[in-house]
């Protein structure tokens, strides 16, 4: 059976997008709202009565595995999935051959049958899978393992690859980190864009003084994403201002560079993207008293990025461990004080 169109684009669905109520977005009261998605769910993705294991059985009778889509409604990066990503044939039948598609709303009531046979609602089960970015996807194995997590909005074409790399089954054969290395080995030339906030070598991150959080800026030579981060979103006045509340270095993803982590232990830039299992470039690792607190490890615009930095650097990571909630309470927060905000920008 096919699942109806659900066509996020009404003002109740912005509405929800930030965790509002009509009352709450007069006009009289807040800055203006911009950048919400408008998107669909394609009527290919399976109508599933949310029984996890279930639809895992069910998927590999039919010689495929299950996928699992979680957004919400308004989500910029949702819409970029579906009318960028899931606009192409190629990934459209490559994914119906390989796949069953489930979607699951990360605020939503509904009732799902976890991977323990455990019933409860779908906001839980997202919390429960600790999804904090918006679209996350989960492509699950035939005993219900994550074969392979993307979180954040990826481009098409290393969207298709994360797709071939879990029907192909290759997490018994390598890392998604090799895997992609594969298919597109990393460049021999070109150079890293320098920045007035990051802090130059010797990297020794071990001496940061412990209440100032640390952030790594993985990235390499000939990176078209690279270029992207640092024409749009470091230049922007807001982003340098949450920067400079970090400890902010980069390394090249592929260098020798030394470098002594948080923890102390003293490695090399290549052998430390390696242990964190860096795949996608840009990848901006931040860490907080010395622990990995979160990462940005896809393709996210500004308002979004200065949200996850000032999640870290505020301590807000602490009391709240839901990402998004924090986001749409900040947007909130800033249209009350007559800030415009523009979550597509």
């Amino acid at each position: 059976m096919k699942r109806a169109h659900r066509v996020f684009i009404s003002l109740l669905g912005l509405w929800t997008f930030l965790g509002l109520t009509p009352m709450a977005v007069s006009a009289e009261r807040k800055a203006e709202l911009r950048g919400a998605g408008r998107f669909e769910i394609p009527d290919w993705f399976k109508r599933s009565f949310l029984d996890m294991p279930e639809d895992v059985a069910e998927a590999a009778r039919n010689g495929k595995r299950l996928l699992l889509y979680f957004g919400q409604d308004g989500c910029p990066y949702c819409a970029a999935l579906f009318n960028t990503n899931f606009s192409q044939a190629h990934i459209v039948d490559y994914t119906r051959q390989h796949f069953d598609a489930v979607e699951l709303n990360i605020w939503g009531d509904r009732e799902v049958t976890d991977f323990a046979s455990r019933r409860l609602p779908e906001k839980e089960f997202a919390a429960q899978l600790k999804v904090l970015f918006t679209p996350t996807i989960l492509l699950i194995g035939e005993k219900g393992e994550t074969v392979l997590r993307i979180n954040g909005y990826y481009p098409p074409h290393q969207f298709l690859a994360a797709l071939q790399y879990a029907a192909e089954k290759q997490e018994a054969k390598m890392t998604f980190r090799e895997y992609l290395a594969k298919q597109s080995p990393p460049p021999a030339k070109g150079t890293l864009h320098p920045e007035p906030f990051f802090v130059g070598p010797p990297y020794d991150l071990s001496k940061v003084p412990a209440a100032k959080p640390v952030a790594v800026f993985f990235e390499q030579k000939d990176c078209a994403g690279c270029d992207r981060m640092h024409a749009e979103m470091l230049s922007d006045p807001e982003t340098r201002k949450q920067l400079d509340r970090f400890h902010a270095i980069q390394l090249d993803r592929w260098s020798d560079t030394p470098v002594v982590t948080p923890a102390g232990r003293a490695t090399t830039a290549r052998q430390w993207a390696d242990e964190l299992n860096i795949v996608y470039l840009p990848n901006v690792v931040l860490f907080d008293a010395g622990k990995e607190a979160i990462r940005i490890e896809a393709f996210m615009k500004g308002f979004h990025v200065q949200s996850t930095l000032d999640y870290v650097a505020s301590g807000a990571y602490k009391k709240q461990p839901e990402l998004q909630r924090f986001i749409r309470e900040r947007a909130d927060n800033l249209r009350e004080r007559g800030v415009t905000v523009d979550i597509w920008k």
